[in-house]
């Protein structure tokens, strides 16, 4: 159980540092600030569990687990995110 938890995480704190990361380098000054590393936290729990399938299906190598955690969070603020309503002039 140990060698689970460890791993699931390390790749939620990562996620987490991820989706703040992106808040603050892209959309600073949101309304919703908690909502990126939120998604962050969900993306790394989701990539942990996904590269866990992987490896059992396919032996993924494990810096394949970073790569899912960012790609994730990329995809889940990004092109796949929420819409930003941008205030016109």
């Amino acid at each position: 159980m140990l060698d689970l938890l460890l791993p699931l995480s390390l790749s939620a704190v990562f996620g987490t540092l991820v989706g703040t990361a992106f808040r603050l380098s892209r959309l600073p000054g949101r309304a919703r600030p908690l909502r990126f590393p939120l998604v962050g936290l969900t993306a790394g729990i989701t990539a942990f569990f996904l590269h866990l399938v992987l490896n059992a299906v396919t032996g993924a190598p494990v810096w394949l687990l970073p790569v899912l955690v960012i790609l994730q969070v990329w995809l889940w603020l990004g092109p796949l995110g929420p819409k930003v309503d941008r205030p016109r002039d």
